[in-house]
């Protein structure tokens, strides 16, 4: 089945948790597969291996990379098994970088547990991390395509130049927005991107639709990384599964931060520079930050924005005909912005 391009027709899509579940029920049979050959995968005669990864794998995640792969196969007519391998992949490329972001953050918690790091150490979750990545590449290398396996490994290369320049942008208030948005379409965006194209890819689908599910794909994940980004500041800690104000205390900066600093008058930017560039930050820091925030309308603006890359994400929906994945997908894209409420 090829695309064609007919406008995005559906009827009121649920939202919210709502649209996840919905998608999650409309691929139950894919991601039970899925979740079986995650388990598998993670088995090794090492103990501290399977030990580890199932603590990250089991912390609650919503798969929500596996399950764009899983529904982009599904949206372009592809009735066979390989998707279940590819949405395993992507999810081990995932917890990979869960493992690896959690040691360089020095996070306590990931998903509101205590994250791998905080039990077994830093050797352990790097190591682990390796694992899954090395399993990632045998089930890219099982699926036999170099089509997929040029994808997926792009995409690994491009999230770990992604981190490598947040770090580098890490403390330094003259970051561009430009230089952000370069950031989160590396470490975010380009894994989703890689995860709806090739459902398209093992679909047979023309290169027009493969496109239109990468760029489906990237805009998604750019919208999901602006609204984590305002979440850290404004979200209820036990909701957001992680210690609210890491990103300031680690001095990342992300959208609000930019909004707020550009907006602010020269005092306001010493408290930016003295609290992010110098790392100079007291207990009365944080909500001086979120007051600054809100007074410069920075959480507001970052969901705007986050609203537009939704938009970006229905408008390449639009290429491919109605069916129940497309409205499923649509509403997902709902839920990735409104997890901001």
């Amino acid at each position: 089945m090829s695309a064609s391009a007919t406008p995005l027709v559906a009827p009121p899509a649920p939202r919210g948790e709502d649209a996840l579940s919905a998608l999650i029920s409309l691929l139950r049979d894919d991601i039970e597969a899925c979740n079986r050959l995650i388990v598998q995968h993670m088995q090794s005669d090492v103990a501290l291996i399977p030990q580890l990864a199932a603590h990250i794998v089991a912390a609650g995640g919503k798969r929500l990379r596996p399950l764009l792969t899983l529904a982009a196969a599904r949206l372009c007519g592809y009735r066979g098994e390989r998707h279940v391998g590819l949405a395993a992949c992507v999810e081990f490329i995932h917890t990979a970088t869960l493992l690896h972001d959690d040691v360089v953050d020095e996070s306590a918690l990931r998903r509101g547990q205590a994250s791998a790091n905080a039990l077994w150490g830093n050797k352990a979750s790097v190591l682990v991390g390796d694992f899954l990545f090395s399993r990632a590449f045998q089930l890219m290398v099982e699926d036999g395509s170099l089509e997929v396996l040029r994808i997926l490994s792009s995409a690994s290369v491009t999230i770990a130049e992604g981190e490598v320049l947040q770090l580098m942008t890490q403390n330094d208030t003259t970051t561009t927005e430009d230089q952000y948005l370069k950031v989160i379409e590396g470490k975010t965006a380009a894994l989703f991107a890689a995860a709806t194209e090739v459902g398209a890819v093992v679909a047979e689908q023309p290169a027009a639709a493969q496109a239109a599910m990468r760029d489906f794909g990237m805009a998604l994940g750019v919208a999901f990384q602006l609204v984590d980004d305002a979440l850290d500041y404004s979200a209820d800690q036990q909701a957001l599964g992680k210690t609210v104000g890491d990103d300031f205390r680690e001095g990342k900066i992300t959208l609000p931060v930019l909004f707020a600093f550009a907006r602010g008058d020269e005092a306001e930017r010493s408290f930016w520079r003295r609290t992010l560039e110098e790392r100079e930050q007291k207990d009365s820091d944080l909500p001086e930050a979120l007051a600054l925030m809100r007074k410069h309308g920075a959480f507001a603006d970052t969901i705007a924005r986050a609203r537009i890359y939704g938009d970006q994400a229905l408008a390449a929906l639009a290429a491919f005909p109605d069916n129940a994945e497309k409205r499923a997908l649509a509403a997902v894209v709902d839920f990735v912005i409104e997890r901001a409420r």
